[in-house]
């Protein structure tokens, strides 16, 4: 079934189409766990995203499981996949989709000149009969068929609109036009969809869509430029994230809607108040901090620290905030945690900041929060974030610190004793190095042995004072390709190594699900736009 644009009083409806386990997860670094990406799509389907792009089936046998899971599990979104214009790309799509109740195939092929002479090796003519062929094979499978014309808005009109209509006709019912390298602006990315629809003479049989990269951060504006020319869909992904500089964020142009209802007449079936719990959990999977500054969800969205913009709050919020802090899922009340708190209240301070956690989850989280409580004099919510993030995160994780005591000053070498659950077995080691964080990690390296790089290991206190809490990030490499992963401690030797052992735990998670396909090599993902 095709996800189509409804009337909603007397705005008319935009779809979105959320690509965060897909565009999303293929930002370096980025890349989910099984589990995480089958938490994070049970929520979007929650909040009433219209289209789940569950992942890319033929990159790899831990996508496609992925995706089909997804696929069995979806009650109310369609469940999309992602394929290039290969017959067993899409063929593995098609299987991987298969279980959903409403399910759809997104296929692509690049049609800008640099990337037909480079990329594809082919001429206009042979991309043209390609996309027929892609198209009709997709619609073999089922009736709804997005296709995406890959760097579209630097592809000729001509030839652009010469694919739309081939497209149409082999029986595409969603049309993508994707700002593929974030190049375009608002007024052409108008213009665009705008001279599409006027010169395409089938252009009314199918939803057209936006797909804005932020390389000049302007995915966003592109975005509802491009429905205010006609689009009908926004591709978008939470937090923003995505190849490069990112993808249109959800969150932003779901509330650019429903704030600026007087210039953009149009409605979503998001529940905006989900927004801020959708993007901690896709923080938290993804090891991906949301920067302070960030719209709609990030730690200052709604803070106010000026005097005069105190004073104006204490008067009347709208003098400062033209959203309620509500509307996204943000609660204003605010409780002082410490050691004397109990369960009940840290629930309540939980659910303000935006968290949902399981029973176990919770109760986990409550007898870290009571130890932290024991050694600093204050919590902040900052404190909290970081205990629960670093909770969730680390929630399926199989090695993990049992204890930790490291000898360091002047007089070297520095010697740190490390024990390690590794899969319910205990195993201790000493180790010495150049530096207390250097015995730290030839520990964990005795322990686990591995071939990854350090990239980077980064030190910056969660609150102010001596007593703060200590977060630390931490990438490894391995094979070409990177993880990130935080860990937080008033002491910043355990928080570092328990950075770099969550990082390990997703190279470890990675290597699992990434094996290769049956009679082929490995496909890595490939950006439709």
């Amino acid at each position: 079934m095709t996800a189509s644009p409804k009337a909603s009083s007397n705005k008319e409806r935009v779809v979105i189409f959320d690509t965060t386990l897909r565009d999303g997860e293929q930002c370096p670094g980025a890349t989910m766990t099984h589990e995480e990406k089958l938490e994070v799509a049970e929520l979007l389907d929650s909040m009433g995203v219209d289209i789940i792009e569950a992942g890319f089936p033929i990159a790899s046998e831990g996508d496609f499981a992925a995706v089909h899971e997804i696929a069995k599990r979806s009650k109310n979104a369609v469940i999309c996949g992602l394929s290039r214009a290969a017959p067993k790309d899409i063929d593995r799509c098609a299987e991987a989709i298969k279980p959903a109740k409403r399910h759809r195939i997104h296929t692509f092929l690049s049609t800008s000149p640099v990337h037909m002479k480079y990329k594809l090796q082919k001429e206009p003519h042979e991309v043209y009969e390609m996309v027929i062929a892609q198209v009709t094979r997709a619609r073999s499978h089922t009736d709804d068929v997005e296709w995406s014309s890959e760097d579209g808005t630097r592809t000729e009109i001509d030839f652009l609109c010469r694919c739309v209509e081939a497209a149409i006709n082999a029986g595409a019912t969603t049309i993508n036009i994707p700002d593929t390298v974030g190049y375009t602006t608002p007024e052409e990315y108008f213009n665009l969809f705008k001279m599409v629809r006027e010169r395409v003479p089938n252009s009314d049989k199918a939803v057209f869509s936006t797909h804005c990269h932020n390389d000049l951060g302007m995915a966003v504006a592109n975005s509802m430029a491009g429905v205010m020319g006609g689009a009908r869909q926004i591709e978008c992904t939470i937090n923003g994230i995505g190849e490069r500089a990112g993808n249109a964020a959800l969150e932003e142009v779901v509330m650019a809607m429903q704030v600026r209802g007087d210039k953009f007449p149009f409605v979503t079936g998001i529940d905006a108040t989900m927004l801020t719990r959708a993007s901690k959990l896709v923080a938290a999977a993804t090891s991906f901090p949301v920067q302070y500054n960030k719209a709609i969800v990030g730690r200052n969205a709604f803070a106010h620290e000026s005097g005069i913009h105190q004073d104006g709050m204490l008067k009347n919020a709208q003098t400062y905030e033209i959203m309620t802090p509500e509307s996204v899922g943000v609660k204003q009340t605010s409780l002082v945690m410490g050691k004397h708190s109990g369960r009940h209240a840290f629930q309540h301070k939980l659910q303000e900041l935006g968290y949902e956690l399981s029973d176990n989850q919770l109760q986990d989280a409550f007898v870290r929060f009571k130890a932290l409580a024991d050694r600093k004099k204050q919590i902040y919510d900052e404190d909290i974030e970081a205990l629960v993030d670093e909770e969730i995160a680390t929630a399926h994780d199989r090695i993990k610190v049992l204890s930790l005591t490291v000898i360091a000053g002047t007089m070297g070498p520095q010697s740190a004793t490390l024990s390690l659950d590794i899969d319910g077995q205990h195993v201790t080691t000493q180790s010495t190095g150049n530096g207390p964080v250097d015995a730290i990690f030839n520990a964990i390296h005795a322990l686990v042995p591995h071939d990854a790089k350090l990239e980077l290991y980064q030190v910056h206190a969660v609150t102010e004072g001596t007593d703060a809490q200590a977060e630390v990030s931490v990438r490894l490499s391995e094979n070409g390709r990177a993880v990130t992963a935080k860990g937080a401690d008033p002491d910043t030797l355990v928080a570092s190594a328990k950075a770099y052992l969550g990082a390990l735990n997703k190279l470890t998670s990675r290597r699992v699900r990434e094996q290769i396909p049956a009679g082929g090599r490995r496909i890595h993902s490939t950006d439709a736009g």
